[in-house]
Formats: C-alpha cells, structure tokens, sequence
C-alpha cells in the first residue's frame, strides 16, 4: 500500500485519511484523493493534509490500492469510467451495500477487492471497522490492510450476511451513544453542573466503562449490577430508565434500520 487513492472524500473518507495521516502509518504525500466538488476537495486537503488530484484517471494510475469512497449509485460509472486502470489494483470499498458480491458482477479478476465499514472515530484512531470475510486480497495484502486499519482503531470480521447487522451498531453507534453523552450532560445541567463539564463527565464515563468491559471481558450486566448497592443511587437510576423502556429504545432502533 504505497500510495492510497481515495475516491470521493466525504465525511467517511475524510475520517480514515484524517486517521492514518495522524497514526503516521502512511505519509500525507502518500494519500490522495478526486471528487468533483474540487473547491471543496482543496478546502479539505488543506486542512487534513493529503494530495487533492483534479483527474480521477490519473489519481487511480499513481496509487497502488483505492478506497472507494463515493455515493453507491456513483460507483458504476466511476468503474466504468476507469476502465483497465483498475487492472491489478486493490481496491478497498467504504460505500454501503457494495459488498463482495456487487463488486464481482463490475469488476474483472484482477482487481483485487475487500468490502469495510469504518465509523467516524478513526479520524482520532478510536475506530471500529468491519472487514468482511469474503475478499480477493493476497494474504500479504490484507494483513497490511489490518495492520493499516488498527492504527485508526480495532476491526472485526463478519461474513457477508451479518455485515448490516454489524454496521447497524458500529457505523450508527457513535449517533446513538452522542444522544447519551448530550442527554446526561443535560441533566447535569439541570441539577448545577456547568454543560462543558456536564458533557466531559459523560463521555469520559462511557469512554472509562467501554474500556472496563472491552478488557476484563465481564458480562455489561454483571458490571452494572457491580455499581448497583442495594437500596443505593445507581440501582435507583437503573429502575428509571428501565421504566423509560431505554433497553427496548435501543433493541427497536438497530431493528429500525435493518428492518425499514
């Protein structure tokens, strides 16, 4: 992967170049990037700093791996547009819904080609990336792509027909978990605290009990009943949201989004 080329540079592709310019995995002259809206496109290399490209052909001709990165229904014509340029290429898809198998009905052999769901963290290295198990990659290959995506955050492999229903947790997850941190940090506010300070204490707390489950590997339920004394705040907090139904709110949302 000596030099990436991104195709499209929306808010997805922003956070992953953002990401690996900031591990220093991969060097900003290393990473570049086409999309029509080239006012935009400069705006963003300034700020992030990769190499924004005015040819979409010739962007694709100087780099060894591309991440497509546009709107799905642009993807047809960029492959075609592209044409033989994609041959021996590897190409990484971010797009919703371009999986192994849509990517196979376009492309000829020799692209070789790997489906991932990142989500808006790996632009501070704190991402979750879904690799799915179907791919063409060499060996080699994908292992750089592993190594490439833990240094903006950890990856997961789905076989193919779970990868929506991962991408409903991961890739809306950070929405959801947003809506907490501002909701706490309102109460906060409305018991005193100052709303910066409010929001802080949130975050930083879920940020301290994701880590607690993700290294000791206890059951979330046997962490919360560890903070729950008998007769205490917490459990009293606990019976609040269970009566607000919060454990069903959420069951309904990633059901919402697969189901609708």
């Amino acid at each position: 992967m000596k030099k990436i080329g991104f195709i499209g540079m929306g808010n997805m592709a922003r956070a992953l170049a953002e990401g690996f310019i900031a591990s220093g995995k991969v060097s900003a002259e290393d990473i570049l990037a086409y999309a029509p809206n080239q006012q935009k496109l400069a705006a963003n290399a300034e700020k992030i700093g990769f190499v924004p490209c005015s040819s979409l052909t010739g962007m694709a001709e100087a780099c060894d791996t591309l991440i497509m990165a546009c709107k799905p229904y642009q993807i047809e014509g960029v492959i075609e547009e592209l044409g033989d340029v994609l041959e021996g290429k590897t190409l990484i898809s971010v797009a919703a819904g371009w999986n192994f198998d849509k990517y196979e009905k376009y492309l000829p052999e020799c692209v070789a080609v790997q489906y991932i769901m990142p989500n808006t963290p790996v632009s501070v290295g704190a991402g979750t990336i879904l690799l799915e198990e179907k791919n063409t990659l060499a060996e080699d290959d994908r292992q750089q792509l592993k190594d490439l995506l833990e240094s903006v955050g950890g990856w997961v492999e789905l076989p193919s027909h779970l990868m929506n229903a991962g991408m409903a947790i991961s890739g809306c997850g950070p929405a959801f978990f947003d809506m907490i941190i501002e909701a706490m940090g309102d109460g906060g506010v409305k018991n005193g605290l100052p709303r910066e300070k409010a929001y802080r204490l949130a975050a930083s707390t879920m940020e301290g009990a994701a880590k607690l489950f993700m290294e000791s590997g206890i059951h979330p339920g046997q962490l919360k009943d560890q903070v729950c004394s008998p007769g205490g705040t917490t459990i009293r907090g606990v019976a609040a949201l269970e009566e607000a139904g919060v454990r069903s709110a959420f069951i309904k949302a990633i059901d919402k989004i697969l189901l609708e």
